[in-house]
This record gives C-alpha cells, structure tokens and sequence, in this order.
C-alpha cells in the first residue's frame, strides 16, 4: 500500500504592517509627533530651555563625592514605597483571595466587600483617609500611611488576580493531595500555589509597574517622593518642561527595569 508523504504547507508571509520595522517606525513617528508638539508648544510660550541646569537636580560632584539631588533622593523614597507596599499587597491579596476561596460565608463576605470598597472608590479618597483618620488615630507616619493605602489598594486587584490563578488549576490537583492526606495548608504550599504562579506572573508584574506610578498619590500628603521633589524644583526654578520631562523619564526607566525583571521571571518559570 502506498502512502503519499503531504509537503509541510509554506509558511505565510508576514503581512508588512505587522513586520517588527512598521512598529518600530509606528513608535519612532509617534515619538516624534509628541516631542516636537512639546518643542512647538515651548516656542509658541516663547519658552527658554535650560537643559544644562538639569543634571545638578540629578547629581553632583563635589571634590570627588558623589551627591545626589533632589530628583535622586526622590527616585529613593519612590523605590522604597513601591517595595514596602508591593510586599504587602501581596500578602493581603493572597490572604484576601484564600478568604475567597474558603467557603465561609463570614470570610467570603469580609474579602467581597473590601474588594468592592477598594476597587469602586478613587485612590485619592483613600490616601486622604489613611492620612488624616486611620494614620491620625494610629499615629502612623505620613510615609508609612501612603504605604499601606496603595498596599491595600493594589492588594484588592492582587486578590482577584491570585484567585482566578488558583482556580485555574485543575481541580483534579486538589483532589489527588486530598487523596494522599495532605493538609489544605499543605496542598495549596504544594501543590496549588507552585502551578498558580506561572499564570500570577503576568499580571502581577503589571501590579508592581503600578505601584511604581501610583505611588506619585503620595504627593498630595507631602511625602517627598520623585512628584512631590519634581513639584518642589518647578516652583523654585520654573523649568517646568524640563523638570517634567526627566521626571516622566525617570518613571519610564524604573518601570521599564521592573517589565523586563518580570519578563525574565516569566520565562525562567516557562523553562522550569
């Protein structure tokens, strides 16, 4: 009996608009668009540039010490923020999502609600409150109040996104630890937790890149992270354009490091 052997299909060209180099060129007339847009409207403000005066607010050197400025020093408390509350975030969503999941009606409705408070109201409110009712009756530090507002803002989208991780894993998982005696603390260290994270990854880095630029809220309650120093070296030098704009820099670098950090985590996961 004789078998035809089929060719492999040829592989479709990929269509011109969706090549790497239309991307990039896609980017690169974007870029272009809003940078001479800001060049058109300085020039119509009649507005002078003073980018020489810039690195100081970044660094000095003085008689061979290093010593950063105040956009630095804001760069700082910014990164200490977004760890702090990062760290906690994730530990609220995680206990706010076994809440979920753990078919009490007390603990479903406790995680429910706190999900539903956080998520419908504006994180403007929040900080407000954390600083001037829950950090006025605790005695909390003004930093440490902008820490837990986006921790437990942040830590409200956290939760949903753990949950739908661990409900993703095959039932079957939990019923084969169930089968083997393992504990319910045991299978979700075990064995559930381990097959969640691959699919936490993605969207919990996008977690961590918005703590990054919503921990600019923090400004409103004078802490001095990189907005509130920004605002600060505005007003006293009025090189709006130029202040703005390392600072927008600023921010994409820091959150750029963290996608790429993500992304090697993301595939590291993959491979293993």
């Amino acid at each position: 009996m004789n078998s035809t052997r089929r060719s492999k299909p040829a592989a479709r060209a990929l269509a011109w608009h969706r090549s790497v180099w239309f991307e990039w060129l896609q980017f690169l007339v974007l870029f272009g668009l809003v940078l001479a847009l800001t060049i058109h409207g300085a020039q119509s403000m009649d507005y002078q540039w003073k980018w020489a005066k810039v690195p100081k607010y970044i660094y000095r050197v003085i008689d061979g010490e290093l010593i950063w400025g105040p956009l630095m020093k804001g760069v700082f408390v910014t990164l200490d923020i977004a760890w702090k509350a990062g760290i906690l975030a994730m530990l609220i969503g995680l206990a706010t999502a076994l809440l979920r999941l753990s078919g009490t009606i007390v603990g479903s409705a406790l995680a429910w609600t706190y999900i539903e408070v956080i998520r419908n109201t504006p994180i403007l409110v929040q900080v407000l409150i954390f600083y001037f009712i829950i950090a006025a009756v605790l005695g909390i530090p003004r930093e440490w109040a902008g820490v837990l507002c986006l921790a437990f803002y942040e830590g409200a989208f956290t939760a949903e996104i753990i949950r739908g991780a661990i409900v993703a894993v095959a039932k079957g998982q939990r019923e084969a630890g169930q089968s083997l005696g393992f504990s319910r603390v045991d299978m979700y260290r075990d064995i559930v937790l381990p097959q969640a994270l691959p699919l936490m990854l993605p969207p919990l880095g996008g977690i961590l890149v918005n703590l990054v630029k919503h921990s600019a809220i923090v400004s409103v309650i004078a802490v001095f992270d990189l907005t509130t120093q920004a605002r600060t070296v505005v007003s006293d030098t009025f090189m709006a354009f130029e202040i703005w704009l390392t600072t927008a820099a600023m921010y994409l670098v820091m959150t750029v490091t963290l996608s790429l950090l993500v992304a090697w985590l993301e595939r590291r996961y993959k491979v293993h």
